[in-house]
């Protein structure tokens, strides 16, 4: 299963490199989401969850481990049809068949090219995202401490001795709290350590690394990542011919691996099937865990547009407005041009409003009006000076 993004030479594009180093990120989210549906209805599965960083390496280990083994590419490389080769290519001369002025060149990953490429896959991202979570406890635990002013209070800093010491002797007690406050010393100077060398660490990693890309996208240099640089491998496009290569050298890998079977006829068996399990598993492992990333996607985008229509707040028409107000019968009878004040029959002068009522007058007129008889001239409906409201609509 392989996805070609585009791009012509054995030089892979910028975004095929940027898609093959993102996969591994959501492929890490597809798994912890759907463990997190499924452990809803199967709590033992919160126990994958809280070791999460451990489960994926592993996972990660063996997908990585088998990918180099068999194709000279990581899983996501291999996935877009990328292979990892030395960049100093070495002269194959053992070829008795071939002239002296032909040169075979071996471009294929040595056992410790491909060590170092697992280590820096899968150990390095371990530890970074482990020293980025003892990092952000550290962050909260301060937080909390500037918040509650409780000085230099760091986390997992609670008595661990205070049950046990009715049915321990007094020096069991003394010698047990100086083992824990040793180690509790010893964990809140590594956090302190953590938080002050981390932010350095991981800016100095992302700063090398948009280095690294941005030059790899201006045809600066041939490595993408630092990583790939300290390795000296480079990153092509595969050939048909490698990726037949491919195919003959895991069918040979797996033939050496059913001759070395050894036991009774049935050991044999069973050891047979178990081989042709694992081999079929990992076959499909590629395709299976990019369907996950998909699925996972899919179900993120439903979810998110669910959400958006539940919370998104239900428009209604608006408001009739309310009724005019009736004239009284023994109010103030409005004039038929509606620009003119109702008390002096002359246009309105520093219009204002009367908000009791809503008609219109000049300011001084219906002052004057309010202030003597406390009511609207023309509703006749009780109002005072403070409802009164200028109109600024002229200026």
């Amino acid at each position: 299963m392989l996805f070609q993004v585009g791009g012509q030479g054995a030089r892979p594009t910028f975004f095929e490199m940027s898609a093959a180093q993102q996969l591994p990120a959501s492929l890490r989210a597809a798994l912890s989401y759907s463990f997190g549906v499924f452990a809803l209805r199967r709590p033992s599965l919160h126990k994958v969850l809280d070791y999460e960083d451990e489960f994926f390496a592993l996972l990660m280990s063996v997908l990585e481990s088998h990918s180099l083994r068999t194709t000279d590419g990581s899983f996501s490389e291999s996935l877009y049809g990328l292979r990892r080769r030395p960049v100093n290519v070495s002269v194959n001369r053992s070829n008795p068949g071939a002239e002296s002025n032909v040169k075979v060149y071996d471009s294929a990953l040595r056992k410790r090219q491909k060590t170092l490429s697992v280590v820096f896959l899968v150990v390095l991202p371990y530890f970074k995202s482990k020293l980025q979570s003892v990092y952000n406890k550290e962050r909260e635990a301060r937080l909390q401490a500037s918040l509650w002013d409780q000085g230099e209070v760091r986390f997992d800093e609670a008595g661990f001795v205070s049950d046990q010491q009715g049915e321990t002797s007094q020096a069991q007690v003394e010698t047990t709290a100086g083992e824990v406050s040793h180690l509790t010393r010893l964990r809140t100077n590594f956090a302190a350590l953590i938080g002050v060398c981390y932010p350095w660490i991981h800016a100095t990693h992302e700063g090398l690394s948009f280095a690294y890309q941005l030059l790899y996208l201006l045809d600066a240099t041939a490595f993408y990542s630092p990583g790939l640089h300290v390795l000296g491998l480079h990153v092509c496009r595969a050939t048909g011919q490698e990726l037949m290569d491919s195919s003959s050298r895991i069918s040979r890998i797996r033939s050496r691996e059913l001759e070395r079977l050894r036991g009774p006829p049935w050991l044999k068996t069973v050891q047979r099937v178990l081989l042709n399990c694992t081999h079929t598993t990992l076959d499909y492992a590629q395709t299976g865990l990019i369907a996950a990333v998909f699925f996972f996607k899919m179900m993120e985008w439903w979810y998110q547009s669910a959400e958006e229509r539940m919370s998104a707040p239900t428009v209604y028409p608006p408001p009739p407005p309310p009724p005019l107000p009736k004239v009284a019968k023994d109010g103030l009878p409005l004039p038929t041009d509606r620009t003119l004040c109702p008390l002096c029959c002359q246009k309105r002068n520093n219009p204002s409003v009367l908000s009791v009522s809503g008609f219109v007058f000049c300011y001084s007129c219906i002052f004057k009006s309010v202030s003597q008889h406390k009511r609207c001239p023309v509703t006749l409906m009780p109002a005072t000076v403070e409802q009164i409201r200028r109109l600024f609509h002229d200026l």
